[in-house]
């Protein structure tokens, strides 16, 4: 009974995963059309001199050039500015961010202020395109209007990167954003946003997320409010970026900032999914290991559940569904599906830092300002009031 109790549950999560991602779309490829619509880039960037060489060198190679590329200073401390300059962007310095505002918003803010084009393309920094990625982009917005955004395809170079790969697994499941239906809760991802500059004002702009830590979270839910569509896709071979090259400590610190935040802004339905997913896999890791130990010292069998074999099963199931998955969202090594323990672990720790900090402390350090969430809900309860344009009613 205890045997087939563990592979209904470890069934029900691999199932509830696949359905969570039924629709993992990719941004599309093709030849660049003529008579695209004018973009403008807009870049908010702080200290990001070693990151924005790559960017701006894709966008020179877009088929389907930009009218503008914009790179938003946000008081960066290093040669951010004049890296930016040298490549041919424009340069805005960012004034200091008013009181309210988190300084991605302002820069961002400022950037769509400044610009002309028809459609606004939100990047981070640390993003690169392939030639023909924009027409691809200008084909999704083209279909479905609203809001376009891409979580892009995670390149892991260096070994403590690889531990990013449950943090993005979950962001995919939990968004709900590649289901056959919708989410209540629409969901977005900062690296890559494409809208229409109507769009963007009748949504309130960053001006509605002004003080959200969660910028692109809380921009899909204005985009609802204001019955705009938003759309999710990946990046696939078209976009890419390289998160955390800065160290471990970058990396923490990134996903602290993130991901307790986000846990508690998405939907409940997939939301419940990928905490079944993820909770199948410590039973799995756990239970794989007991049967190790018992099999090596004769040590723990009062502590096993089920037979030793189906465990061992069970484990080879879990790590095959993790490399489909993590195959679609970076250039993830073998050993992070093949002895998926180690990164499991790597999540619980950041996880549970970031919960400490975002549920209990009310503050995150990023880049190196410090970030008051109570802040951050105050300007969420007043969004929740606001007309159209982002202001108080």
């Amino acid at each position: 009974m205890a045997d087939v109790m563990v592979l209904v549950v470890l069934l029900a999560a691999g199932v509830v995963a696949l359905r969570l991602l039924a629709d993992l779309r990719t941004v599309p490829r093709g030849a660049c059309r003529d008579g695209s619509p004018t973009v403008s880039v807009v870049i908010p960037a702080r200290d990001e001199e070693a990151t924005l060489p790559a960017l701006l060198a894709s966008l020179q190679r877009l088929g389907a050039p930009a009218i503008e590329v914009v790179v938003v200073d946000d008081g960066s401390r290093d040669a951010t500015a004049a890296v930016a300059l040298a490549a041919g962007a424009t340069v805005l310095p960012a004034t200091t961010p008013p009181p309210g505002w988190t300084g991605k918003a302002w820069a961002c803010h400022l950037g769509a202020e400044t610009t002309s084009g028809d459609l606004l393309l939100f990047l981070d920094a640390d993003t690169v395109l392939e030639p023909d990625a924009l027409d691809g982009l200008l084909r999704l917005h083209e279909r479905h209007g609203g809001l376009v955004s891409v979580q892009p395809f995670h390149a892991v170079v260096r070994p403590y990167e690889q531990l990013s790969s449950y943090f993005n697994v979950m962001a995919l499941l939990a968004s709900g954003a590649f289901t056959r239906r919708p989410a209540a809760r629409p969901m977005a991802f900062g690296p890559c946003l494409l809208t229409s500059r109507v769009d963007y004002e009748r949504a309130g702009g960053h001006a509605a997320v002004r003080g959200e830590i969660l910028d692109d979270v809380q921009l899909a839910a204005a985009y609802d409010r204001a019955g705009l569509p938003v759309l999710c896709a990946v990046g696939g071979d078209a976009i890419r970026m390289r998160s955390y090259p800065g160290g471990l400590r970058q990396l923490a610190d990134g996903w602290t900032k993130n991901f307790a935040s986000g846990a508690s802004a998405a939907a409940p339905g997939p939301t419940l999914g990928a905490v079944l997913w993820i909770s199948a896999h410590h039973a799995v890791a756990v239970g794989a290991l007991l049967a190790l130990v018992e099999a090596v010292t004769g040590w723990g069998a009062s502590l096993m559940v089920g037979d030793p074999w189906v465990w061992v099963a069970a484990w080879v199931a879990v790590a095959a569904q993790l490399r489909w998955i993590l195959r679609r969202t970076g250039a993830f090594r073998w050993w992070t599906w093949a002895l998926f323990p180690v990164c499991l672990l790597a999540f619980d720790v950041i996880f549970g830092w970031s919960a400490v900090h975002t549920v209990g402390r009310r503050s995150v350090r990023w880049r190196g300002r410090t970030v008051d969430l109570r802040a951050s809900s105050s300007s969420a309860a007043s969004s929740e009031s606001a007309g159209p344009s982002g202001e108080a009613a």
